[in-house]
C-alpha cells in the first residue's frame, strides 16, 4: 500500500502513537492529525510528519494556532475525520469518538475503529451511516482484528461461535480481597501498554465486556455467540468455531502495531454491512517478530463472573440493547476515574455500574435519546459516587 495517506484521529493516545509508529516505518503519508490537549506531544508530530490540517481541543485552540505555525488548526475532529484520506484511524476514547466516526462513515471513509464506544453505544446507527455514505470499516483491538483474520474466507452464516481471549488482568490470580486494592495496583497490566482508562477496565474485565459488545455489532452475532476465556499468556487473541466442529484461532506477539497495520491493510475493502469480513495484503513488517517463539505452555480457563462482575454486566446490557448499552459505558466512564482519583474502592466499580443499569429509563436508540441517556447516566453515577455506591 505505498502512498498511503491516514488520518488519525486521537493521535496523542496510545492507539495513535503506536499507528504513527506504523506510518512511520511504512512511510505513510499523514495528512491530518487530531489530539485533545496534548500540545507538547502534537507539535513533535506536526514536526515530523507535516500534516495539513490539525484538530485539539477547543479549549486550547488559540495556544495550538500560534505554536504550530504552517498548519491549518481548528476544533472539529468530525471536520478531520471527512479530510481526504485512504484511512482514518479513530483512537479517541469515549463517546467523543462518535460523532468523527459517523461523520467519516458518512462521508465514504474507510475507518479503522479503535473506539469501542460506536459500536458498543451506537452499532446500528453506525451501520447505518456507513450505508448512507458508502463508509467502510474494520476493527483495530487485537481481539476483533484477530476474528477478522478468521473469519476472511468463510461465510458468517456457519459460525458457531466466537472466542475472545482475555489477559486475565493484574488480578486475575490475587489477592482474594479485591476491595483495597490500589489505583497503582490496577494500573499494571502484565502484558499490554495501554491508556489508564482501559487498563483499568481490563483490570475489572469490563474491557472484554465491551469487547463482547463491540463483536456482536461488528459481526452481527447475538451475543450468545461470543464467549471469553481467560488466557494469561495473551497469545491466541481470538478464535472462531465453525459448525462442522473446526476451530480457527489467530495468535502473535503482543504487540498493537500488528492489528493496527492489519487494520489499515484491511480498511479500503474493508466491511459494509456486519459479517462483510474481506481480507487484506499485508504491507511491510512492523517489528521485529519473525523469530518469535511457538514454544511454552498456553493456558486457557473460565472468567470468574463473581470475582469480576463487570463482565456480566455487559452481557446484561448487550442482551437488553437499547440505551443500557449507553447507560452501561457512561457509568462504568465515572466509576474508572472516580476509582483512580480515590473516590471509589475496586469493588465500589460494577456496583455503581449495576445501580445505574437498574434505574436506566427504557426507550428506543436514536442519536438524540443515547446523548440524552448518556448525560442522565453519567449524572446519576456522580450522585451515586457522591453520596455512596450502596445508599
Amino acid at each position: 500500500m505505498s502512498g498511503v495517506r491516514l488520518t488519525v484521529l486521537g493521535s496523542t493516545g496510545s492507539i495513535g502513537t503506536q499507528t504513527l509508529e506504523v506510518a512511520r516505518q511504512r512511510g505513510y503519508a499523514v495528512g491530518t492529525l487530531a489530539a485533545g490537549r496534548n500540545l507538547e506531544l502534537l507539535a513533535e508530530q506536526v514536526r515530523e510528519f507535516r500534516p495539513d490540517l490539525v484538530s485539539v481541543d477547543a479549549s486550547v485552540l488559540a495556544q495550538a494556532r500560534e505554536r504550530l505555525s504552517g498548519v491549518r488548526v481548528i476544533a472539529d475532529p468530525s471536520e478531520a475525520a471527512v479530510a481526504r484520506a485512504d484511512v482514518v484511524i479513530n483512537a479517541m476514547s469515549g463517546l467523543i469518538g462518535l460523532p468523527p466516526t459517523r461523520a467519516a462513515l458518512e462521508a465514504g471513509q474507510a475507518v479503522a475503529l479503535a473506539t469501542k464506544e460506536a459500536m458498543v453505544t451506537a452499532g446500528w446507527l453506525m451501520w447505518d451511516a456507513a450505508a448512507a455514505g458508502g463508509g467502510r470499516v474494520v476493527p483495530v483491538d487485537s481481539e476483533h482484528t484477530g476474528v477478522y483474520q478468521c473469519l476472511t474466507g468463510e461465510d458468517i452464516g456457519d459460525v458457531a461461535e466466537v472466542i475472545l481471549t482475555a489477559s486475565g488482568g493484574p488480578f486475575r490470580d490475587g489477592p482474594a480481597d479485591l476491595s483495597r486494592v490500589t489505583p497503582e495496583q490496577a494500573l499494571k497490566h502484565p502484558s499490554w501498554s495501554m491508556g489508564p482508562k482501559v487498563t483499568i477496565d481490563s483490570a475489572t474485565l469490563m474491557n472484554k465486556g465491551l469487547e463482547v459488545m463491540e463483536c456482536a455489532s461488528l459481526y452481527g452475532l447475538p451475543l450468545s455467540q461470543v464467549g471469553v476465556v481467560v488466557h494469561p499468556q495473551s497469545i491466541v487473541h481470538a478464535a472462531v468455531r465453525l459448525r462442522d466442529g473446526s476451530l480457527k484461532a489467530q495468535f502473535g506477539p503482543a504487540d498493537m502495531r500488528l492489528p493496527i497495520a492489519y487494520a489499515i491493510d484491511a480498511a479500503p475493502t474493508g466491511m459494509h454491512t456486519p459479517g462483510d469480513v474481506r481480507g487484506a495484503r499485508r504491507g511491510g513488517e512492523v517489528g521485529t517478530h519473525l523469530g518469535w517463539p511457538l514454544l511454552g505452555d498456553w493456558e486457557f480457563r473460565a472468567p470468574d463472573l463473581e470475582r469480576f462482575p463487570c463482565l456480566a454486566l455487559a452481557y446484561r446490557a448487550g442482551e437488553a440493547g437499547g440505551l443500557l448499552p449507553v447507560a452501561l459505558n457512561a457509568a462504568d466512564e465515572v466509576a474508572v476515574d472516580a476509582f483512580l482519583n480515590g473516590r471509589v474502592g475496586f469493588t465500589d466499580i460494577p456496583r455503581l455500574i449495576e445501580r445505574v443499569l437498574d434505574e436506566t429509563p427504557g426507550g428506543a436508540l436514536t442519536w438524540d435519546s443515547l446523548s440524552q441517556t448518556d448525560t442522565w447516566a453519567r449524572a446519576r453515577a456522580q450522585e451515586l459516587c457522591g453520596a455512596g455506591v450502596r445508599a
